[in-house]
């Protein structure tokens, strides 16, 4: 037996407390009972605890496990996160002590942030859902944190992508601890895709806070309308009255990547949803965003989403016209 442990506390997704210990149990059925199985249990440093969503749920004291789970909280950019984390100081310090006895830790989403916390992601490789990988990074510059990894494992403490990201993780667990054909098979019985290897093509550029003043934002929405027209840097620095070096450099400084670098990831952006929503031909689709080479454009695609042009329009496609 797998001993897991899934760490609940106030304010934590409980469907991120259940998902994982649900797909271990569908695993043990798959697996039959010659097969070592999984203990699950949720535990707490708390007496009682409600989840977000006002959902009281019910928990047993701290136990050494061989896995322990920290699943996300609720969590809007904006918010005070130092606040939030300051009031799960116990949750901390228990999370600390697993891994101080050299035991698994993993965390779901911004269960991350708690990992931080406690000093695990140091000198780490790390990842947590998209929206909020660079405020990881920013409060922890001591972790290498990958934004575009659905799960990293480092030394003992494993880091995942949002949500859904916790049947990655649980699939990985299945694979290692019962084997790849229990692991396969139970996919196919969830209804979850086991193929997946990045959170890149779900990134929605719109969503990530701001970053920048007034100046990149009149460049970007310049590009933005003209997304198919040829990149001209010295039209476009003429358009906001300045020179090129100097159109770069405010750039740069504000939005942390050049011009160009933004118009291919909007460009992408712009096909992302082409593909997804109309019947158009992805050398249709090419021109229209301002590609000239179908066989670059697709390589600029799978660059920044992971997959080729057609493989996403299979993986991603919503109906025709939407």
């Amino acid at each position: 037996m797998l001993r897991v442990g899934v760490l609940a506390y106030p304010g934590c997704f409980a469907s991120e407390v259940f998902g994982v210990p649900d797909l271990l149990t569908m695993a043990t059925h798959v697996a039959g009972p010659d097969n070592a199985g999984y203990e699950v249990s949720v535990v707490s440093p708390r007496r009682r605890v409600v989840a977000s969503g006002g959902v009281a749920l019910t928990v047993s004291p701290l136990r050494e496990v061989d896995v322990l789970v920290v699943p996300g909280f609720e969590f809007i950019p904006g918010q005070d996160l130092d606040a939030k984390i300051a009031g799960l100081s116990k949750e901390v310090a228990a999370i600390r002590s697993h891994a101080d006895a050299g035991n698994v830790v993993v965390s779901i989403c911004v269960g991350a942030f708690l990992l931080a916390e406690a000093g695990l992601l140091d000198r780490r490789r790390a990842t947590t859902s998209w929206l909020f990988a660079d405020e990881l990074a920013r409060r922890r510059p001591e972790a290498d944190v990958r934004p575009e990894h659905l799960v990293v494992t480092d030394k003992g403490v494993t880091t995942t992508a949002a949500f859904s990201a916790m049947y990655d993780f649980a699939l990985e667990l299945i694979r290692e601890h019962s084997g790849a054909e229990v692991a396969r098979t139970t996919a196919r019985v969830a209804l979850v895709d086991d193929a997946r290897s990045s959170q890149t093509p779900y990134v929605d550029a719109r969503l990530l806070p701001q970053r920048g003043n007034e100046f990149s934002r009149q460049v970007m929405r310049r590009l933005d309308q003209n997304l198919a027209a040829r990149y001209d840097l010295a039209a476009l620095a003429d358009t906001f009255k300045v020179s090129t070096r100097t159109l770069l450099r405010r750039f740069a400084e504000e939005a942390g990547q050049s011009p160009l670098e933004y118009l291919h990831s909007s460009r992408v952006r712009r096909a992302r949803h082409l593909l997804e929503t109309t019947d158009r031909t992805v050398s249709g689709i090419c021109t229209a965003v301002g590609y000239r080479d179908p066989g670059t454009f697709a390589a600029l695609f799978a660059k920044h989403t992971g997959r080729r042009p057609r493989d996403y329009r299979a993986a991603f496609r919503r109906g025709a016209g939407g």
